[in-house]
């Protein structure tokens, strides 16, 4: 896929090998996997940090290997999922910010442009997620709900 406003491809990157079951080395069952990831959750982590502490702290190479269930799903089913997508989420938490520093820095000509930017990215996931019935059809993104929704988080 081609980068939003620079014109250019990408870099491609690495794929992991297909493996269809766990690693032979891993000492954990599947009950043991889910009980740690909704332990995370319960923390405070996101689905994505879920998966980096696994991997790095825990050994745990892919939770889908494993327990044949993505982190996501894991936590859906624990309900411990967030009413929004985490990508959006974390789109929003930038767009406050950088919204937030335009209040003392009215001039900040680049801020404005990476607010409009972000923006953008926010509606073009929201009209993805729209479509995919992971958000209501009548959301619409506006900057004083996305600071309530990001306040609401932290």
């Amino acid at each position: 896929m081609a980068r939003i406003y620079s014109h250019k491809k990408g870099k491609s990157g690495s794929t992991r090998p297909v493996r269809m079951s766990s690693p032979s080395w891993m000492r954990y069952t599947p009950e043991e996997v889910v009980k740690i990831v909704l332990r995370l959750a319960k923390e405070g982590n996101q689905s994505s940090e879920i998966g980096m502490l696994l991997r790095d702290q825990w050994g745990i190479p892919s939770v889908k290997l494993v327990t044949q269930k993505t982190v996501g799903q894991i936590l859906r089913e624990g309900k411990l999922a967030s009413d929004y997508p985490e990508d959006l989420l974390n789109l929003m938490t930038k767009a406050v910010k950088i919204r937030k520093h335009l209040v003392s820095a009215k001039v900040d000509l680049h801020s404005k442009r990476g607010l409009q930017n972000t923006e953008m990215k926010i509606l073009r996931l929201a009209k993805y997620y729209k479509r995919t019935k992971k958000l209501p059809a009548t959301w619409e993104y506006d900057p004083e709900q996305a600071a309530i929704i990001v306040s609401g988080r932290q």
